[in-house]
């Protein structure tokens, strides 16, 4: 055990290490605040696509998944489909618009139709949907460490949430992306070798067919309700994700970030396939276990260096994501609440100084929740559901400008955070995800003032014409 330990150890150094030189070099691009939340311009689309990659097969995702593999078999595959299919639409319906609006925040693209009180709503509603994705990694990532160092879960997450922070206060965009890389790569190549030595253990599909209830193989036992409600949450969330439209942005041209998404858009099929397998053969391998444990305890079962490649793909795609969030959380808290009413003159100095604050702040503040997680799957989803109501407003923004109201889509994002966050913490009631709630709250508040200001119009027609 010992010999494990230190292999692992040495792995995860040697490979953090090489990931703070890179943080350490780039350094340069991370001393203006403009520098820290773009870090420069002109990346190329394979470097984008694993950025946004590694930000979506991230360790709640890649648990979460296996943990549903573990309860219901293939199907949950489903959730990682949504996202393929989210990336696909992406790179067709929207990155042109996002190119062309001129703007990097979701807020910004929002104000342009709606007005500054829908920034201020939509900023906050990203903020809290990044921060609840954070609480999904943090567990996730502690899940892991307490598994393969045997140390306690809530130790596990403090010191994840510890070390997390300080990774992502070193740099900025630039140093995000660029590790980001070396993450998506290791941490593919990880469930790979994950999912061969799983097979290897239980003897191969045929085994694994033969031990398990033939419920297990059915690609639609989740149901479709609930594969309906990953398309809404999974779709919306990239729609209206601000890290990926800071990285969308930095690209040369739409045509790049087209070839970015579809990049992505090929790799999560197949990684979903391989994660709920993962979670099948633990279910053979450790059955009565708790099924957040699929994957962590195969990892503490795996090979010392096939373990350390996991372990390290997992703790890269932690910090990938937790970085990405975080700087998204403080790039709108900077733009649309700190500049504009605190920093008026625009000093960079001041800016930078905020963001770095920020990003301490927002990293910490999920940690308390994180520590009493269990679902994970259902709270990432929460954290994308709650953006597919930003992702409406996007559409109806870039492609229905005149329908509703900004008062309309003001309310709209109000009642959808509020009836989402509610719906969920009651448990879903009547097997309805809350998903469908951040879908039609602004589908009902901007039809609803589409038809007042139609009315309002037609009214107002007759006695135009009788004063003529």
């Amino acid at each position: 055990m010992e010999n494990r330990l230190i292999i692992i150890a040495a792995v995860t150094v040697g490979y953090f290490a090489l990931m703070s030189y890179i943080t350490y070099s780039v350094r340069k691009h991370a001393n203006s605040a403009e520098g820290m939340t773009a870090g420069g311009r002109n990346y190329p689309a394979y470097l984008i696509g694993a950025l946004l990659l590694s930000e979506f097969i991230g360790s709640s995702v890649s648990i979460g998944t296996a943990q549903k593999g573990y309860e219901l078999g293939i199907s949950a595959a489903w959730n990682l489909v949504a996202l393929s299919l989210g990336f696909l639409l992406l790179a067709i319906v929207l990155v042109k618009k996002y190119k062309e609006s001129g703007q990097s925040t979701i807020s910004g693209i929002l104000a342009q139709t709606y007005g500054e009180p829908v920034r201020y709503a939509a900023s906050i509603l990203t903020i809290v949907a990044l921060s609840i994705v954070a609480v999904a990694l943090y567990a996730s990532g502690g899940a892991v460490l307490a598994a393969v160092l045997h140390i306690n879960k809530t130790v596990a997450i403090l010191l994840v949430g510890a070390i997390t922070v300080m990774y992502v206060s070193l740099g900025g965009m630039r140093s995000v992306v660029y590790t980001n890389f070396a993450h998506s790569i290791v941490k593919y190549l990880g469930v790979i070798l994950a999912l061969a030595y799983a097979l290897e253990a239980t003897g191969g599909i045929g085994a694994l067919q033969a031990q398990l209830p033939a419920k297990m193989f059915n690609w639609v036992e989740i149901g479709w309700g609930q594969i309906i409600a990953w398309m809404i949450g999974g779709i919306g969330s990239i729609f209206a994700t601000q890290y990926v439209i800071q990285a969308l942005v930095s690209t040369d041209n739409p045509a790049v970030a087209k070839r970015a998404c579809y990049y992505v858009s090929s790799l999560m099929i197949p990684f979903g396939l391989m994660a709920a397998l993962i979670g099948m053969c633990s279910a053979v391998l450790y059955p009565g276990m708790k099924s957040i444990d699929a994957f962590p305890t195969l990892i503490a079962h795996m090979p010392a260096f096939s373990a350390s490649i996991m372990i390290v793909g997992l703790a890269g795609a932690l910090f990938g994501g937790i970085s990405a969030t975080t700087l998204a959380s403080a790039t709108l808290a900077m733009k649309d609440f700190y500049d504009p009413w605190y920093n008026k003159a625009k000093n960079d100095a001041k800016s930078l100084m905020f963001l770095r604050i920020a990003i301490v702040v927002a990293g910490l503040l999920p940690l308390v929740l994180a520590l009493y997680a269990e679902k994970l799957l259902m709270i990432a989803f929460l954290g994308k559901a709650l953006r597919a109501t930003l992702a409406v407003l996007v559409l109806m923004a870039f492609y229905a400008p005149k329908f509703g109201t900004p008062r309309g889509a003001f309310v709209g994002v109000i009642v959808s955070v509020i009836a989402t966050i509610g719906w969920f913490l009651a448990g879903n009631p009547y097997g309805v995800d809350s998903s469908y709630l951040a879908l039609a709250g602004p589908l009902l508040t901007m039809g609803i003032s589409h038809l007042f200001k139609s009315a309002q119009v037609a009214s107002a027609k007759p006695a135009s014409s009788s004063r003529l």
